[in-house]
């Protein structure tokens, strides 16, 4: 088990960047937890009314399913891999590359509130 340079137990964040036509926005707020290598987050926000992510972190990558619905009652998920890093303001950012399981991708930038 490895835990990245930057520890996201704790991390509040939203969508600073999002991919066109993506569900996610500024709105939508992301609550992390992080147990030695397993990484957790509930979000909801937006056109979002709850999501639930799960993951492992592996250096500065993490990797992770996640399962939402959406405020118009649409049920979706998919997969994520991610980048960790801090920005030059200190932020921790989390550039997701994910794909939708009904197909699609597409890239979004989670920053630190």
């Amino acid at each position: 088990m490895s835990k990245p340079g930057i520890d996201l137990d704790g991390l509040r964040a939203n969508a600073a960047e999002t991919a066109p036509g993506g569900v996610i926005d500024r709105d939508t707020v992301f609550e992390f937890s992080q147990h030695n290598d397993v990484v957790e987050a509930r979000y909801a926000g937006g056109k979002l009314v709850a999501g639930f992510l799960v993951g492992r972190v592996h250096g500065d990558t993490l990797e992770f399913r996640y399962c939402q619905t959406h405020t118009d009652g649409t049920l979706a998920g998919g997969h994520s891999h991610c980048t960790i890093r801090r920005n030059d303001q200190g932020r921790i950012e989390i550039v997701e590359e994910f794909e939708w399981a009904t197909g699609g991708t597409g890239t979004n930038i989670i920053r630190q509130l």
